[in-house]
């Protein structure tokens, strides 16, 4: 039902998981545990899914929270449950609360889950390419920062994302990381089909952790795309379905 991090696991009085598919009530392309509120999925199934993520994390589901993800750099910081049925726009959630299931949303793009085991605080990231570009991983670390954390002390461990050898991308998507930077080239490699490139994302957020400060980060190594043990946008567009599931990796605080 779920993996975790090898260095996150280490940490006492810290509960992580980045979700799989599996152990959810969700059925046809959505099965089965489809945390996706943004879906088309049934919402009961969907809440039920998420009730059973909360229960995993040791949370009430009140406290199991996810933001309306809209591939920013902006992060929300988090002392309680939500006020009404909103959700901040942010993607990343921080926070230094006991009991507080923080959480993010991916279905191929790269989440994150951080955490500072002497300050205890804790991160949870969504990176995609825009938002691991424009700096959604440094606004992270800054935001656990602000709360007492030390950049150096923060253990990060990247999650399940499309991979390198899954993830094709044209010219124009290269062209815009080489103006950003002539060294982010080192994250292409060319594809089979002319004119196209192979993307490291794991690479890239890996190089921004490092260069935002974090020296341990670990990585699930798993492949949305190839491992249908997770939802992939990019494997539903190949599919042509017309929607998919989204997963909510999360990490916790665990209360005296």
């Amino acid at each position: 039902m779920r993996l975790a991090s090898p260095l996150l696991s280490a940490i006492p009085g810290l509960r992580h998981a980045f979700f799989t598919r599996e152990g959810g009530v969700s059925d046809g392309i959505y099965q089965s545990l489809n945390g996706g509120i943004g879906s088309k999925d049934d919402p009961a199934k969907v809440a039920e899914n998420r009730r059973r993520m909360a229960e995993a994390m040791g949370v009430e589901q009140t406290r199991f929270l996810s933001a309306h993800q809209t591939h920013s750099p902006d992060v929300a910081v988090a002392t309680g449950p939500w006020q009404g049925t909103s959700r901040p726009l942010a993607d990343a959630i921080v926070t230094r609360t006991e009991g507080l299931a923080i959480g993010a949303s991916a279905a191929d793009c790269g989440p994150i889950l951080l955490a500072d085991p002497s300050a205890r605080v804790i991160g949870a990231a969504h990176a995609g390419w825009k938002g691991a570009l424009t700096g959604v991983v440094e606004s992270t670390v800054d935001a656990m920062e602000k709360l007492g954390a030390e950049r150096t002390g923060i253990v990060a461990a990247i999650g399940p994302l499309i991979r390198q050898h899954s993830y094709e991308v044209g010219s124009e998507f290269v062209e815009r990381f080489l103006e950003a930077d002539a060294e982010n080239g080192m994250f292409f490699i060319p594809a089979a089909r002319e004119g196209h490139s192979m993307f490291d994302l794991a690479g890239f957020i890996r190089m921004r952790l490092e260069n935002a400060g974090v020296l341990m980060i670990d990585d699930t190594g798993a492949d949305t795309y190839s491992d249908e043990r997770f939802f992939s946008y990019r494997r539903s567009v190949h599919l042509k379905e017309p929607d998919y599931g989204r997963h909510v990796h999360s990490i916790v605080l665990e209360s005296d």
